[in-house]
């Protein structure tokens, strides 16, 4: 594949494991019994020629396949046809893909028709959709504020959800940063977008199972449409007339079926789309319902999926966990470039010496200003410096237990050094680990921890 920031591909291009480095093109692709393209044939010739698959021996795609959708289209390039429907082909794969990730450039938040349009083929997959603020690194920290406002106003009036999109923020290439000021948000939110790919194969099967409940639900309510408008069609004349009729009172049709089987609205196709598809058609040829076909389609969704769910859920336990490696992936969780090492409560942990003795003379002086009594200080007397903090009591109450290496209700020096280590992690944005590591506990307490241990 040739990569640039220009529009350099027309085509989707599946990239996919391969023991050999190859290319194949999209007529032979559907034809290919042993790939999952072959209903893409309907989409004729002019689609078939700008599809191909890459295949290659790289470790990532054994667990993983990426199909890299063309460029959208903006302004006056708009209006010249494709040749094919664009947005039939990217539903076609959204119905059947485990993730779609809707690139951004921080820079060139515009979105076009073609795109707009594109995100609305997606509707009823809005669990599936992620999207990508990528080069971020090219903007300064208040324009990025402002670009991320403007991409979810945008966004808003595009994906008619009351819910929020996970946005991830970052620069998705292996260059340097041009803007390095927020370069932790950018590797805290790589690391969330790969963990989310990650795991995609682990919660493979349960997504096969969900689409099977959902088009099992959706057939079912198919059969209900049909066979309404086949029961009102009449036997000899005026077929045509109540043809129109029936697409025409569609709606009132739904809401009726709705009330005489307990049917929700969003298990209905939409309106319009479905009218369309109806004017082709001869209602007196459709199929009378058959309950017993319908009693055995709720019998499955009542009985045999849910026994087929515990079956997953045991295979899931009993099997070591599915994760993505190799690549990038691998590369991010290796040696001390893995998310948060050397920071935070993992700062000092590679380092001979305390870490929090650079900064204890000035914990002394605060210490030593509490009065201490036989070398420690009080419950009473530590809080009333820790709650100078403003962080709130549990919190603090956290921090104690931390600090109070010996459990006696009174801190030392040393502890009272920690405790304030552990207020500045927290202060900087970090966690609080959950039990002491190591590196932290301090030099006169580390023989009583290690004869605990």
């Amino acid at each position: 594949m040739r990569i640039g920031p220009e529009p350099t591909t027309d085509s989707f291009i599946a990239v996919m494991y391969g023991e050999n480095e190859g290319s194949t093109p999209g007529n032979a692709l559907v034809v290919d019994p042993k790939k999952p393209f072959r209903k893409l044939g309907r989409f004729g010739n002019a689609f078939l020629n700008r599809f191909m698959c890459s295949q290659l021996p790289n470790q990532v795609l054994k667990s993983i396949s990426i199909i890299d959708s063309p460029g959208i289209l903006s302004g006056e390039k708009q209006r010249i046809s494709r040749g094919y429907d664009f947005c039939q082909v990217l539903q076609w794969f959204a119905e059947r893909v485990d993730r779609i990730i809707l690139l951004f450039d921080a820079h060139k938040l515009d979105i076009s028709d073609e795109f707009s349009e594109a995100i609305k083929a997606f509707r009823g997959q809005d669990d599936k959709i992620r999207v990508v603020l990528n080069k971020a690194d090219q903007v300064d920290t208040q324009q990025l504020m402002r670009v991320y406002g403007a991409l979810m106003w945008s966004l808003g009036k595009v994906i008619n959800t009351p819910e929020v999109l996970r946005v991830y923020i970052g620069s998705f290439w292996a260059q340097p940063l041009q803007n390095t000021d927020n370069r932790r948000l950018f590797e805290a939110e790589a690391q969330d977008l790969f963990r989310d790919i990650q795991s995609l194969p682990q919660k493979a099967a349960v997504r096969k199972l969900n689409d099977l409940i959902k088009r099992a639900r959706l057939a079912k309510v198919h059969a209900y449409i049909i066979s309404h408008l086949k029961k009102e069609m009449p036997s000899v004349f005026g077929k045509e007339n109540k043809k129109r009729e029936l697409i025409d009172r569609l709606p009132e049709i739904y809401i009726q079926l709705q009330r005489e089987y307990q049917i929700s609205a969003g298990d209905f196709p939409e309106v319009k789309a479905m009218q369309e598809q109806l004017e082709s058609y001869d209602f007196t040829k459709f199929h009378s319902l058959k309950p017993k076909l319908i009693e055995a389609v709720d019998n499955m969704l009542t009985s045999k999926i849910s026994s087929l769910m515990s079956l997953i859920s045991q295979e899931e336990l009993n099997t070591p966990m599915q994760l993505v490696q190799g690549g990038a992936f691998d590369g991010t969780s290796e040696g001390p470039f893995n998310q948060g090492y050397g920071e935070g409560a993992k700062e000092g942990a590679d380092e001979e010496e305390w870490v929090v003795a650079k900064d204890k003379p000035v914990y002394d002086e605060l210490f030593y200003a509490l009065s201490p009594i036989n070398g420690k200080i009080s419950g009473v007397n530590a809080k009333k410096e820790m709650v100078t903090s403003k962080l709130p009591n549990s919190v603090l109450g956290k921090i104690w237990k931390l600090a109070d290496c010996d459990c006696d209700g009174m801190l030392d020096e040393e502890e009272f050094a920690l405790a304030k280590h552990l207020i500045k992690i927290k202060l900087d944005g970090y966690e609080l680990p959950n039990s002491l590591p190591p590196h932290l506990v301090p030099p006169s307490h580390r023989k009583s921890f290690q004869k605990a241990d």
